[in-house]
């Protein structure tokens, strides 16, 4: 299972589901202390800011880093739960998530799997420009794209819910 959460419950999550693996999706300056049960090698860590578009002092996602958070996807063995977090919980670790699901499930349809990340958090609002990279990268010809925004922006809140991403 692919597990979602916010930093401020990453401890907790780590430890309730045994997660062996960690993807922190946060800013370039952010220290993110790794859970002890996370291996270093288990642990990805992509410093980009939650913005779409380029703003000098901010650091815009590449389709490098989407290239690396796609390969650390397809390695991961699934035999053990991963968590994936960003600040919120609400863009750029959703965005992860769905990422996942595309290139680990290429078999299910972009616009279901965006369906079921919205049924799992209604809070949850991708990051556009991870997703676009991905979609690029995965050869998805704008279906990703349209099913992330067909789902809208997710419900305000203050920080996403935990939550495992369907179908993974």
């Amino acid at each position: 299972m692919l597990y979602v959460c916010p930093l401020a419950k990453l401890d907790q999550v780590v430890e309730r589901v045994q997660a062996s693996y960690l993807v922190s999706v946060v800013n370039p300056e952010m220290e993110v202390r790794r859970p002890r049960r996370i291996a270093k090698d288990n642990h990805l860590f992509l410093g980009l800011n939650d913005i779409g578009v380029s703003m000098p002092g901010f650091k815009l996602s590449s389709e490098q880093q989407v290239r690396i958070l796609i390969d650390f996807f397809l390695k991961w063995d699934k035999a053990e739960p991963m968590v994936v977090h960003c600040w919120a919980g609400v863009s750029r670790s959703t965005a992860s998530a769905y990422i996942a699901a595309c290139a680990l499930r290429p078999d299910l349809d972009e616009m279901q799997l965006a369906r079921d990340l919205r049924e799992a958090s209604p809070p949850a609002t991708p990051n556009k420009r991870l997703v676009e990279l991905a979609d690029r990268i995965l050869q998805r010809d704008g279906r990703m794209i349209e099913a992330i925004s067909s789902i809208g922006r997710g419900v305000d809140c203050y920080e996403g819910n935990v939550f495992a991403m369907p179908h993974i």
